[in-house]
């Protein structure tokens, strides 16, 4: 998956059902009304903290979404960035230290980790204390990391993305790519036992672990310290590893399971692809360890992960040589996973904007986990309601409308074509089983004579094609049958990068936002299939709140490069090349979009049918190892080698 969110993050409808979890559990959308959250943590009294992408950091108590945020950060939120992570002091009862990853946007844009200071439910006014600012950014949005968590030793440990340059992977020149490990003090940043202090200088003695791709979560598990590095993937395949210190993970080199001795192989890896097995971006990961356990026995000690495009949570049982299995299925684009001290396991879906808890319960009454919500619709129109309950099976739903039954036996409700007579009916869902009883919210069924919008995109037009380092521009108009030209402040864009090399999956670009134009940058590093398009999205919405939306697709220009590899007397095929810094044999011939940086290189010396060769140049003049910007007609780059 290339870029993912990883925050592998993006813009998702939003779904009110409870995810499917074994007999026994009971999964419930506890709260909602977040908005693209990230990252999660609970602090020691119980209180759950949530990142918001946008910079809001907010809490969860007592199972409400309180008001007021935190606090509210300055923070760059392209792309995959944005506020990325949370960790709590283990004095946190004393000092209420807290630790946030986020993007900041001056001096350059770079990711930095701060302490701050609570005060009950919000932070000291100017109590912010930075611990590291770590590299500049590059123009590409993804691969940030962003997770943190204080290991047993009271050290500080953060999972840090390569920010889709693989070569910092295996540098010790920056902190991209890599495990660091920190003492929560600037003044004593690095601490003394650190395995790369010999290789490295300044902030760089922070590095612990290197040869990631994108960390995008890791715990550690209580008790025993033992490490777990959800890395996200590029095309193949998705990894957990066992995090210690001084080790190298392998990218760009490798993926996956390998056989390489230079490099530590997963824990587990799993292909991509779209079922109950696979997916595109592994995300949350928890070991079930809590002080008081919700759950049986036999789920004592494993570790949940979860993967983002999937929507599916599974288990590693690390007593039973890291057997994997089946847990839920059917969350929006989980992002990170938490046990609670109750014992209760806590999805955070950022497709939906809400936090789910697992519980093992039997014989329960139901209870009501997603209430439906107020719909608006014209005359004739028909009208959906969703509802979603808790408690033992089997479950028997009954609608009513302003107090009299309608509907079947089920969890939806559709209503028949609506007339004027139907507007401000109250619908509500009562939900039965053996053990008692429970009555959803009732909300409104609005029914207007209106007619929806008409939302039109003006620029880009249709075909238009973009390249790598150029400015997109979009602009429209909305119009009503009612209430005739609307205003900007009721035309809404999103912009979404979509990506498919086998499953689909989005990351986000820009918006929502408000007016009748913008633009967005494409960058010229990030993404590097030529599987990807932009999907540009206008909704219009009229004063009585009709809405329509329509969409642009904006697809990349693209031309055939072909890596080569010549002696003085002739092309070899299959001598070693490296594209993006991954192995590869010539010729290589791959698609690529213009303007985009690509890294190529020539493997020298190597061994090759029994004769040594040597690197001598490339035909564009480039050294050994060097970028290029691909052109706007096809090329071929040829390595040329001496035989020795």
């Amino acid at each position: 998956m290339r870029t993912h969110i990883a925050l592998f993050l993006t813009a998702l409808s939003i779904t009110a059902n409870a995810a499917t979890v074994p007999a026994g559990f009971t999964d419930t959308q506890w709260v909602t009304g977040l908005s693209s959250p990230t990252a999660m943590a609970f602090a020691p009294d119980g209180r759950l903290f949530v990142c918001q992408q946008g910079g809001a950091l907010r809490i969860i108590q007592n199972g409400a979404l309180v008001a007021t945020p935190f606090t509210t950060l300055t923070v760059n939120s392209s792309g995959e960035r944005g506020l990325l992570g949370i960790a709590f002091d283990p004095n946190f009862a004393v000092n209420n230290y807290l630790y946030l990853y986020y993007t900041a946007t001056t001096p350059a844009i770079h990711n930095r980790v701060s302490r701050f200071t609570a005060n009950g439910n919000l932070v000291v006014p100017g109590s912010e204390v930075v611990i590291l600012d770590l590299n500049n950014l590059s123009s590409a949005t993804n691969h940030n990391g962003g997770a943190m968590h204080f290991g047993p030793d009271g050290k500080l440990y953060i999972a840090v993305g390569e920010n889709a340059t693989s070569s910092n992977a295996q540098s010790f020149a920056n902190l991209l790519g890599k495990i660091l490990r920190v003492n929560p003090d600037p003044a004593n940043l690095i601490p003394a036992d650190n395995p790369f202090l010999a290789q490295t200088v300044g902030n760089n003695r922070a590095i612990w672990a290197l040869g990631l791709r994108n960390p995008f979560t890791f715990d550690i598990q209580p008790g025993t310290g033992r490490m777990f590095i959800n890395d996200v993937g590029q095309n193949t395949w998705e990894e957990i590893n066992d995090g210690l210190a001084g080790t190298n993970y392998g990218w760009p080199a490798t993926e996956g399971d390998h056989s390489n001795p230079a490099y530590a192989r997963p824990v587990f890896s799993y292909a991509h692809g779209s079922g109950a097995t696979v997916g595109n971006a592994i995300t949350g990961g928890a070991f079930y360890n809590p002080a008081a356990s919700n759950f049986p026995p036999q789920y004592t000690g494993r570790y949940f992960f979860a993967d983002y495009t999937s929507g599916w949570v599974r288990q590693l049982d690390p007593a039973s040589g890291n057997a994997v299995s089946s847990f839920a299925t059917g969350y929006s684009a989980p992002v990170d996973l938490d046990v609670g001290a109750d014992g209760m396991l806590y999805v955070l879906a950022r497709g939906a904007g809400a936090v789910h808890r697992v519980t093992a319960q039997t014989n329960q009454a139901p209870s009501i986990t997603s209430h439906p919500a107020d719909k608006t619709v014209t005359v004739g129109q028909t009208a959906s309601f969703t509802v979603a309950a808790s408690g033992s099976g089997p479950l028997s739903y009954q609608w009513q409308a302003n107090g009299f039954p309608v509907g079947t036996n089920s969890a939806s409700y559709t209503t028949l074509p609506t007339t004027l007579g139907e507007n401000g009916t109250l619908v509500r869902a009562v939900v039965t089983n053996s053990f008692g009883s429970a009555t959803s919210n009732a909300v409104t069924l609005n029914v207007v004579a209106s007619r929806p919008p008409v939302a039109t995109i003006l620029t880009p037009t249709s075909g238009t094609l973009y390249r790598g380092g150029t400015r997109v521009s979009f602009s429209g108009s909305g119009n009503d049958p009612d209430d005739g030209a609307l205003p900007g402040t009721s035309l809404t864009w999103l912009v979404e990068f979509h990506h498919n090399d086998g499953v689909p999956h989005v990351h986000p670009v820009l918006g929502p936002v408000t007016g009748t134009s913008g633009f967005f940058d494409v960058p010229t590093i990030g993404e590097t299939s030529p599987n990807v398009f932009y999907r540009i999205s206008l909704t219009a919405i009229d004063s009585s709140g009709m809405s329509t939306t329509v969409t642009r697709d904006v697809n990349p220009r693209k031309v055939t490069i072909t890596l080569a590899a010549t002696t003085t007397s002739s092309t070899k095929l299959g001598l070693k090349l490296s594209l993006d810094g991954q192995p590869i044999q010539a010729t290589y011939t791959f698609s690529a979009v213009v303007g985009t940086v690509r890294s190529i290189g020539a493997v020298s010396p190597q061994l090759f049918s029994g004769r040594n060769y040597t690197y001598s140049s490339w035909s564009d003049g480039g050294a050994q190892v060097h970028n290029i910007t691909i052109p706007t007609s096809s090329r071929t780059y040829t390595a040329r080698y001496q035989r020795r």
